[in-house]
């Protein structure tokens, strides 16, 4: 991925495809064209419509505040999310499953920090 290109063609994508969707399934869905989400997909669409990312994070079961904040919105509260967001830019797109297992793991090294 270029420096330049939004993480959110990605995050999208990877969320839709683990739902084993396909572009015309998500378009029969959301009511949003196919070649819409593609260009959304690949990071040609760089102001997308909160309404369209709240529709399509509602299907794909993800964060609409990780999704609003990799397409470049401010997030709210400030800086609260920013942490999600940077892991997914050094980490890419990952599974719903990867994130569990990665979250579980971080709460493990996290309590072992608590200890004395």
């Amino acid at each position: 991925m270029s420096t330049n290109q939004s993480p959110l063609g990605p995050f999208l994508k990877s969320a839709r495809e683990a739902k084993r969707l396909t572009l015309r399934d998500v378009e029969r869905e959301v009511e949003i064209s196919n070649a819409y989400l593609s260009q959304l997909e690949s990071g040609r669409i760089k102001e997308p419509s909160p309404n369209m990312l709240f529709k399509l994070c509602e299907l794909y079961a993800v964060s609409y505040d990780l999704a609003m904040e990799l397409a470049g919105y401010p997030s709210t509260p400030a800086g609260k999310r920013r942490g999600v967001a940077e892991a997914y830019g050094r980490l890419g797109p990952m599974t719903p499953e990867e994130a569990t297992e990665l979250s579980a793991y971080l709460q493990f090294l996290r309590s072992r920090k608590r200890k004395p």
